[in-house]
């Protein structure tokens, strides 16, 4: 499955990037995230919890960085593992400037199988942007953006290309997999 999408933070780059290169802020910020360790400078593991429709998940996985570019993009690739699901992809995440705020462009190609892959495309994107949502606004508030700032203090989606969706399924299956997110979703600094 391929995705791509822009997201619209309304902070500085560099505090964005600086964000997603923190565990503790991720872990926060990603639903369902129950552990997220670092294990070397471009290595991290994880735990994510989640559930899709009838489906409950929880995933372990790790993922790697590279093609790192502070603060500007990274690539990260990785894979997830649940009792009956697995996920596998990567991600190309640029990061760049629009006023004061943030453009956060993500190209994702990932595969999802298992007992999660047979609930269809439509359950699994629907479930995704409530918990991209979710990701966007823990991290909006984790940046110090007053709540109830609907203008300029919410994440908001650019308006998408024909065909094109917000999909994190990527973070949600593993904060582990792709943390972030996700996404998932992240994790350099």
């Amino acid at each position: 499955m391929k995705l791509s999408d822009d997201i619209r933070i309304e902070a500085s780059r560099e505090k964005v990037y600086q964000a997603l290169n923190d565990p503790d802020i991720l872990r926060q910020a990603i639903p369902g995230c129950e552990e997220l360790e670092r294990i070397s400078d471009t290595e991290f593991a994880g735990t994510v919890r989640t559930k899709v429709g009838p489906v409950s998940a929880r995933f372990k996985g790790s993922v790697v960085l590279s093609d790192l570019n502070p603060p500007e993009s990274y690539t990260i690739t990785g894979e997830g593992k649940g009792a009956a699901s697995f996920t596998k992809g990567h991600a190309n995440i640029s990061l760049s400037e629009e006023g004061g705020a943030t453009i956060l462009k993500y190209d994702v190609d990932v595969a999802i199988g298992g007992k999660l892959a047979q609930l269809g495309s439509r359950l699994i994107e629907g479930t995704a942007k409530r918990l991209a949502g979710e990701f966007f606004n823990n991290l909006q508030g984790l940046l110090g953006v007053p709540a109830g700032q609907a203008a300029t203090g919410s994440p908001e989606r650019r308006e998408p290309a024909a065909g094109r969706t917000i999909n994190w399924v990527w973070i949600i299956a593993g904060a582990a997999l792709l943390a972030a997110v996700i996404f998932g979703l992240f994790m350099r600094g």
